[in-house]
């Protein structure tokens, strides 16, 4: 859908112009944001799920969504249902970021955003019915392992970094969304990064950062999806499924309460049992994904089924995960 604005930012065609425009404009965004976070107590007080000591300013990732919007405003509007959406689950979680929510409320607010995603990418209209429900379900479900994988410095960054340019040199192969919208939102994880991918980080992403590029990252993926017909590459966020799902598993086994606060992800064992460097396990993170990516792209034969694909590529990833955490756990135990 098109909206026609009328009042819109000028913003040059020239990438070489464009680039540096949206990292300074979004740093001066994310600056006045960190004020605005000191004035309003938008700080993150660590908890027994944490892996920092120290208080932090919480939803740096904010300018994640503020990208998203500006790119729309640049572009007219093309997608303002997704943008609505976005604007919900954005709302509920930097409010959730200040004071907690009843689950009943994100919920709606999420269901509500999906919904609106999957309105304005054309999703619904190529979905069978029965699929309406599952897919709503599935792409939640995404968006909350991403927030549960938020959880050291970088690593939502980076692994949302990897995701993106991934998908933007795709992009340049077979055109599915306006190359500025990579422009947008690789510039916002840019400035992200610079002010956490430190050994103190600056700012948290919180959820309202997590949530929000996890939003963004399956609506490249739905749009890229639509345009190649291919579902394999839903396989491109396979590495946090694959760390989120495992780990319930395995607190379901231990008879956990899964909604209790815990440290059992992969990379909270390597940090907080282990003692590896936060920025160590989020490049690792980044790298297995990008691993996984060009195996997707340059191995799995389109041909398969996506049961075969999903199989093929998870299961040795999976394997190694399984071996590698019970080593991990001897220590923990």
């Amino acid at each position: 859908m098109i909206l026609n604005v009328d009042l819109l930012v000028s913003f040059p065609d020239n990438m070489f112009i464009q680039v540096p425009l949206a990292l300074v404009l979004l740093t001066v965004i994310e600056l006045i944001y960190f004020k605005l976070a000191y004035l309003w107590n938008i700080i993150d007080n660590p908890n027994a799920r944490s892996s920092h000591s120290y208080i932090t300013i919480r939803g740096g990732g904010i300018v994640f969504l503020l990208a998203f919007w500006a790119w729309n405003i640049q572009q007219g509007w093309p997608y303002v249902w997704a943008s609505l959406g976005l604007l919900l689950v954005g709302v509920v979680s930097i409010w959730d970021d200040i004071r907690s929510l009843p689950n009943r409320v994100r919920l709606t607010a999420h269901i509500s955003g999906v919904l609106l995603l999957m309105y304005d990418t054309g999703i619904m209209d190529v979905l069978p019915i029965g699929w309406l429900i599952l897919v709503p379900v599935v792409v939640i479900g995404t968006l909350n392992a991403y927030n549960f994988m938020d959880g050291i410095n970088g690593i939502t960054g980076l692994y949302s970094l990897t995701m993106l340019l991934t998908m933007a040199w795709l992009n340049e192969q077979n055109p599915f969304l306006d190359p500025s919208f990579f422009v947008w939102t690789i510039a916002a994880l840019v400035v992200f990064l610079f002010f956490n991918f430190r050994k103190r980080a600056k700012c948290f992403a919180g959820d309202v950062g997590s949530m929000g590029i996890g939003f963004i990252v399956l609506f490249a993926l739905s749009m890229l999806i639509l345009q190649t017909g291919e579902l394999k590459y839903i396989l491109f966020v396979s590495l946090y499924g694959m760390d989120t799902v495992l780990t319930i598993i395995q607190r379901l086994y231990r008879k956990e309460n899964i909604f209790k606060a815990h440290r059992l992800h992969f990379y909270q064992l390597l940090v907080n049992e282990h003692g590896w460097q936060h920025r160590v396990v989020s490049v690792g993170y980044a790298l297995v994904q990008l691993l996984m990516n060009i195996l997707i792209i340059r191995v799995l034969p389109s041909d398969w089924t996506f049961f075969t694909q999903g199989l093929v590529l998870l299961l040795p990833f999976t394997l190694l995960y399984v071996v590698f955490k019970m080593r991990l756990m001897r220590k923990y135990a």
